[in-house]
């Protein structure tokens, strides 16, 4: 009895050659090509040894026939992905697609601004910089920060008010 794998190694190595260029005109792309004649000799290695193939030839074929549309399905995929992905975060006027991002400068700026506002809740005292922290960027509410520094809500009011009023002075 043969090794069906060994059988269809011998055959791929006699028709590499054929395979490629029965591959390049389907896919338009000798390079293609290459690329799934190899995968196909990957797969070989799945193969059973023990398994009847009867025709090795039509079993590479068949093979790469299958990996071709494999590829072929993933690339339509990944193209209608990146369809969507673009129409959902891309605005098309007219036929230029204008991008939402922000402008370089527009972030930079904005990350500075943050960054002098973070500067300034560390200069104010320690309960300030909790209520502040809590209500603006962890989004509790009033009533939710008193309950859980044990203060009341208006000293939570205070306590905002002071962090707001400071960055009104400085940031103006």
């Amino acid at each position: 009895m043969t090794d069906a794998r060994s059988d269809l190694r011998v055959a791929y190595l006699e028709r590499r050659a054929d395979l490629v260029r029965f591959f390049a005109v389907r896919l338009r792309s000798p390079a293609a090509a290459e690329d799934l004649v190899q995968d196909i000799y990957l797969r070989l290695e799945t193969v059973d040894p023990s398994a009847d193939v009867k025709n090795a030839a039509g079993y590479l074929y068949r093979l790469g026939s299958n990996l071709m549309l494999d590829r072929l399905r993933g690339e339509r995929r990944a193209a209608v992905r990146d369809h969507e992905w673009r129409e959902s975060h891309h605005t098309i006027i007219g036929t230029d697609e204008v991008s939402e991002a922000p402008r370089a400068d527009d972030a930079v700026a904005a990350r500075q601004r943050l960054e002098a506002i973070v500067a300034l809740v560390e200069e104010m005292p320690e309960t300030t910089r909790k209520v502040f922290r809590l209500h603006k960027f962890d989004g509790l509410n009033h009533a939710e920060v008193a309950q859980a520094l044990g203060i009341s809500r208006s000293a939570v009011e205070k306590h905002v008010m002071a962090v707001l009023k400071r960055l009104a002075e400085r940031l103006r």
